[in-house]
């Protein structure tokens, strides 16, 4: 015997029978719900939602203003800086000095360096004058031309207002320097590895 043929009808990927179909009461969509789905949608395409501001990360205890950092990515990677104070962005502030290792005053995000337990007496140097502004560059309109041309190297001319200003903070960072034997050495030598040297045994 083949048995009852009980006609079936999908429902959300299962079956059902259709005599509890017929009895299935469809919802309709109310004003009120219409109304939250407009809120949370839009038709419009170019309509961008609003973004959540960043915040930057709380700075980490082990570094405070004349800790001596190492940089681990940049041009100045692996030298030994020193830090002035943190920037409205979040980013670092930090020399070199530029009389003793080359490093210029710049912005450093915290998550590139290592904090050394090594400190410097930076309380005369007046870095109040140092934001985010002070970094920003203007950008150079782009030169339509050979694609395959040789592209000539223009010179980097640093502004004599830049030159005070880092003199002015090397000079005040200097004499504490000079002060503590050896630091000054430790400062210009950059770091590095040498075979055998375990990174997480290192105590900086």
């Amino acid at each position: 015997a083949l048995g009852l043929l009980v006609p079936f009808t999908i429902v959300r990927g299962s079956f059902c029978p259709s005599s509890i179909m017929s009895n299935y009461e469809v919802p309709v969509a109310t004003e009120e719900a219409l109304a939250k789905i407009a809120d949370l949608y839009t038709l419009d395409p170019k309509a961008k939602t609003a973004k959540k501001a960043k915040r930057p990360a709380p700075l980490r205890k082990s570094i405070t203003p004349g800790t001596v950092l190492i940089l681990l990515k940049g041009r100045f990677k692996g030298k030994r800086v020193v830090f002035l104070r943190r920037l409205a962005s979040g980013a670092l502030l930090v020399t070199g000095p530029f009389a003793l290792n080359g490093v210029p005053l710049r912005r450093v995000q915290q998550a590139f360096v290592i904090a050394t337990r090594t400190k410097v007496d930076v309380s005369k140097a007046n870095v109040e004058k140092f934001t985010d502004d002070y970094f920003k560059t203007e950008k150079k309109a782009a030169v339509k031309g050979d694609f395959l041309a040789k592209k000539e190297k223009t010179p980097v001319v640093v502004a004599d207002s830049r030159k005070a200003d880092q003199k002015s903070v090397d000079d005040a960072i200097l004499p504490a320097i000079k002060s503590v034997p050896l630091l000054d050495k430790y400062i210009k030598r950059s770091f590095t590895l040498t075979a055998g040297q375990k990174p997480h045994a290192i105590r900086f």
